[in-house]
């Protein structure tokens, strides 16, 4: 599994810049922004959803001040209903746990099962989230975040959530 120290690790290894913000363990936006985290408009919130058969998976990341419209969404993605995954599904595809959900947990994904969506909102600036722990924020580019992504085997697409 790919931990913590294997994110930076692997963020060093490819001279991707980011900045590191240690925290309290944080499980929602609000919890985040009460720990006081710098960038607080750039953070994402991330969801992992499933389609109502178990076949297609998601991790979606929007802007963190926004609500995500499961049906729009499926809409854009031409997918079946939509709904949140499991714990359970979370920890087998991603080998995340519960307020951890993060981009990063991707590179878990040796499958490739889950498809990355970002929010149009971050393209052009910083993203904000976590290492594969809810203990520290890492801020980098959003463009390195899904190249990163991309040239480890993940499909990524970049839409207008808001």
């Amino acid at each position: 599994m790919v931990g913590r120290d294997d994110v930076i690790a692997l963020l060093e290894s490819r001279a991707i810049a980011f900045e590191s913000i240690l925290h309290k363990a944080v499980f929602s936006i609000q919890e985040m922004e009460e720990a006081g985290v710098m960038h607080g408009d750039r953070i994402a919130k991330n969801l992992f959803l499933r389609d109502d058969r178990k076949r297609a998976y998601y991790l979606v990341s929007i802007r963190n001040d926004r609500t995500a419209d499961l049906k729009e969404l499926r809409r854009m993605l031409g997918s079946r209903p939509l709904s949140f995954a499991s714990e359970d599904d979370l920890h087998l595809l991603l080998g995340l746990g519960k307020g951890e959900v993060t981009p990063f947990g991707l590179l878990n994904d040796s499958d490739h099962r889950v498809r990355f969506i970002l929010d149009s909102f971050f393209s052009g600036g910083v993203i904000g989230i976590h290492p594969n722990v809810n203990t520290e924020t890492l801020f980098l580019k959003a463009e390195k975040l899904v190249s990163l992504l991309s040239e480890e085997g993940t499909e990524c697409t970049i839409l207008d959530l808001g």
